[in-house]
């Protein structure tokens, strides 16, 4: 074996999503462009974001995407001070402080456990009940993720698993959409009863790496298209609604830089440093 055919068979290579192709062309200059945002990530960033415009009815709508490499991230949930309204172990109902000069990015939950019906995990034990068939974010003890419709028991999240989180049915299936959205309430209840709102939602890739998606003024449809376009075989609704959406990254260790996803996000990057009335996800970098 030479030199150079040693060298080749000890290269690794690792999975980066390709750039997103444009839905209104021609495409803007660095639209559907992944880009790194944590500083210390090296060459296998461990989240990338993206923008890009999502209709050609509504050109000025423009969608913000991350996508989160479940194999260089360890990802956690935590309980609000409100949210689940349930009786569990609140923990620190923040980013921990101790755990910050990992963080890459936080990011909301689902709707109120009483609105949506669907259950809630930690530690393999349901605070509140798992109900099958109900799109469920889960990470297993191997650090693998998964979003998927749940055929586990209502009482106990399930051997192996360390988190689920439950929010209506899903939303896309084996890269498609469900084809029951529509705009009628059972997808949330929105300011001024309108079809189009910030929305938010979560899928997973064919790598079972995590893709985030939020936009304004998106039907569950809308939301649904975005997420297959960026990539996802399966994804679930989160939250809704401008007060709840919004995905934030840290550029420097420390939870120092912190960002919107997108500049029209109406919460300060600074959510989830302190308390928060609702659970919510942090991504930390391993």
């Amino acid at each position: 074996m030479t030199l150079l055919s040693s060298i080749a068979r000890s290269h690794h290579h690792y999975y980066r999503p390709h750039r997103l192709s444009p839905v209104i062309t021609p495409g803007l200059a660095g639209e559907g462009v992944w880009r790194a945002t944590f500083s210390a990530g090296g060459s296998r960033p461990p989240i990338l974001v993206s923008s890009f415009r999502t209709d050609p009815s509504y050109p000025r709508l423009v969608a913000g995407v991350a996508w989160i490499d479940t194999t260089r991230t360890s990802v956690w949930l935590y309980p609000g001070r409100q949210e689940p309204a349930v009786s569990l172990p609140r923990g620190p109902m923040e980013v921990p402080t101790d755990l910050r000069h990992r963080l890459v990015a936080t990011f909301n939950s689902g709707f109120k456990v009483q609105d949506s019906g669907g259950g809630f995990a930690i530690g393999g034990h349901a605070y509140a009940t798992m109900r099958p068939g109900l799109a469920t974010l889960v990470r297993y003890v191997n650090g693998r993720m998964d979003v998927k419709a749940w055929r586990g028991g209502p009482g106990v999240a399930g051997t192996g698993v360390i988190f689920a989180r439950q929010n209506l049915p899903l939303i896309v299936n084996h890269g498609r959409p469900n084809p029951n959205l529509s705009d009628g309430p059972e997808w949330g209840a929105t300011l001024g009863n309108a079809i189009r709102v910030w929305r938010s939602g979560v899928g997973i890739d064919r790598g079972h790496n995590l893709i985030y998606a939020a936009a304004p003024e998106q039907t569950v449809g809308s939301l649904a298209a975005i997420l297959i376009h960026a990539g996802a075989v399966r994804a679930m609704e989160l939250d809704i609604n401008t007060y709840w959406t919004n995905l934030i990254t840290y550029r420097f260790p420390g939870a120092h830089g912190a960002a919107n996803l997108l500049a029209s996000m109406t919460r300060p990057p600074s959510r989830y440093l302190t308390p928060d009335d609702r659970d919510f996800f942090a991504v930390y970098v391993k």
